[in-house]
């Protein structure tokens, strides 16, 4: 636990060039305390302190403004900017180096019991006022726009922006050069895999495009 509050530490000293130094962002931001409250709720709920857990988990709610089910999974390095208005659910998982700016929602769509809301993986970046709805995945290098609302899985390496949101940029490196080899020892371009169109977007992603955004 003490090695992943080093890595949120490190988070945010990298991601936030307003952050001057490490006992700054320790004692003065919000986001980072959010994050240290949880991973010591986390380890009462999955200890059996189920009340322990969650009653931790709301006095740094009342503390920082942001609400983490002590039940989240949530990887090393996960840098909270702003802090306010966060909500991360019970089943949500959080990969490494994830950041997430204020009014981010990592919410459910069902009141069923079981895996209802979204995980992220590694080095996802989700823009303020965005909603993450459901047991859906957001691919590693992935970044959410600002307000977007995400009601489906996204591809690695991805912008995905709008209401609700679509892909509307690919990494052109995984489009012209990324390579992969088969079961079989064959090379394959998989660029020949992405249906585009002639401004080199998704088809489907093309189709809404909103360049006014």
């Amino acid at each position: 636990m003490f090695g992943e509050m080093r890595e949120d530490l490190r988070a945010a000293l990298e991601r936030d060039p307003a952050a001057r130094n490490a006992l700054e962002v320790a004692l003065l931001y919000p986001g980072v305390h959010a994050v240290w409250g949880h991973r010591i709720a986390h380890r009462l709920w999955i200890g059996g302190h189920l009340f322990a857990g969650r009653a931790l988990s709301m006095l740094f709610r009342l503390a920082t403004g942001v609400e983490i089910h002590p039940g989240a999974q949530l990887g090393p390095g996960l840098f909270i900017d702003h802090a306010s208005g966060v909500v991360i659910g019970e089943t949500a998982e959080v990969g490494r180096d994830v950041t997430l700016y204020h009014g981010v929602t990592l919410g459910g769509r069902s009141l069923s019991k079981g895996k209802r809301h979204p995980t992220l993986e590694d080095r996802v970046v989700v823009g303020s006022g965005a909603k993450i709805l459901g047991p859906v995945t957001i691919g590693h290098d992935t970044q959410v726009g600002a307000n977007a609302v995400v009601l489906e899985s996204m591809p690695s390496h991805a912008v995905v922006v709008g209401v609700p949101a679509k892909v509307v940029r690919r990494d052109p490196r995984l489009c012209a050069a990324v390579e992969e080899e088969d079961e079989e020892g064959t090379i394959t371009d998989l660029s020949s895999r992405l249906s585009t169109d002639a401004s080199g977007l998704p088809k489907a992603a093309s189709d809404v495009v909103d360049y006014s955004i």
